[in-house]
C-alpha cells in the first residue's frame, strides 16, 4: 500500500512537472526583438531573434511586415551568411522627410531565405536590420512569419487584448523610449 502511494505520488509529480515545462517553453520560444526597447528617432540596429521550436525541422525562412500606420522610409538589412534577403516598399500617401532627404516609400516587408541549413532544431538566430525609428509612438508592432523546411508556417501575428491572456503566437513587438537629446 505504501509503495502504490509513493508510484500515486510519484506520477502526479512528474505530471505536474511536465505541464509547468510545457506551459513554459513557448514563453521563450517566441520571435522577439533584441534589445526590446529603443529610443524614439533613434537610428538604431535591432535584431529579430528567431528560435527553432520543433524538434525536427529547420527554420528556413522568415517574413516580417514592417508597421504601415509609423513607416520606415530606410531599412538596411545586414547579410547573414547561409541566407538571402529581399524588400518589399509601397508608396507613401505623404512623404517623409529626414536628415537622410524625403522619401517618397516606405518599406512593408524584409524576408530572409535560407540558402544552406537555415537554424536547425534547438537554436536561434538574429536577423539585423538598421533603420531610423519614428518618434510619434511608443511601440512599434512586427508581423512575423516563420517557415521550417517540412512546410510548417507560424504566424507571429497576434495582438494582446487587454484584460485577456498572452496569445500563443504574439507579434514582435519593439518599446520606443523617450528621445534621447539631438536625435
Amino acid at each position: 500500500m505504501i509503495q502504490r502511494a509513493w508510484r500515486w505520488r510519484l506520477a502526479a509529480a512528474v505530471t505536474v512537472i511536465g505541464a509547468v515545462v510545457v506551459a513554459a517553453s513557448p514563453a521563450w520560444a517566441h520571435v522577439e526583438i533584441d534589445p526590446s526597447s529603443e529610443p524614439k528617432g533613434a537610428t538604431v540596429v535591432f535584431a529579430f531573434r528567431v528560435p527553432t521550436e520543433s524538434p525536427t525541422a529547420s527554420t528556413v525562412r522568415l517574413d516580417v511586415q514592417f508597421p504601415t500606420n509609423f513607416p520606415f522610409a530606410n531599412v538596411l538589412v545586414q547579410q547573414k551568411p547561409g541566407w538571402t534577403f529581399t524588400t518589399q516598399s509601397a508608396p507613401l500617401p505623404k512623404p517623409i522627410t529626414t536628415d537622410d532627404g524625403t522619401f517618397t516609400s516606405a518599406v512593408t516587408q524584409v524576408s530572409w531565405v535560407a540558402t544552406a541549413g537555415g537554424i536547425p532544431p534547438g537554436a536561434f538566430d538574429l536577423f539585423n536590420v538598421f533603420a531610423t525609428l519614428p518618434t510619434n509612438t511608443s511601440k512599434l508592432t512586427f508581423k512575423a512569419v516563420q517557415t521550417y523546411n517540412d512546410g510548417t508556417v507560424v504566424s507571429w501575428i497576434q495582438l494582446p487584448t487587454k484584460g485577456a491572456p498572452p496569445p500563443d503566437h504574439p507579434a514582435p513587438v519593439l518599446n520606443l523610449t523617450k528621445a534621447q537629446p539631438g536625435s
